[in-house]
């Protein structure tokens, strides 16, 4: 990722390239973004008059998602169902918190199975790495 100043938002890398939740500061407001990550909070107080709230996070942190209703009508059923998420969208700043303004929401979730397909092969050749030691040392 190349390095931009924060008042450059013409110059800003557009989606689909996804920020990482420690890379959120970077952006200036407004600035279009995609991020990507496992859903780990849904919240769609009463209050809110249909805007729902979504936490998401990666490797790095967590992000915080606004889903406005004509948003989520449109990408229902991944906002219900998605285990992991892509979102494009705005970023907004306000009281030391960054949000992320939904404006398209994919679902993920079938890399999850890929990511822990991925991590088994790694505990398969670890494990077998531990095996082949250990019976080199009782052999």
């Amino acid at each position: 990722m190349r390095v931009v100043s924060a008042h450059s938002q013409a110059t800003w890398p557009r989606p689909p390239a996804c920020l990482r939740a420690s890379e959120l500061d970077l952006p200036p407001v407004n600035a279009r973004v995609a991020v990507a990550g496992r859903v780990i909070l849904r919240q769609r107080p009463g209050t809110a008059k249909g805007v729902i709230f979504l936490t998401l996070e990666d490797e790095t942190g967590v992000v915080n998602i606004i889903v406005w209703r004509h948003i989520y009508e449109t990408f229902r059923r991944a906002v219900i169902a998605g285990r992991m998420l892509r979102v494009t969208g705005r970023m907004q700043r306000a009281h030391n918190v960054t949000h992320v303004l939904a404006e398209e929401i994919e679902d993920i979730s079938h890399l999850l199975d890929q990511l822990l397909a991925e991590d088994t092969g790694r505990t398969m050749a670890t494990d077998a790495r531990t095996e082949t030691c250990e019976s080199r040392k009782s052999g």
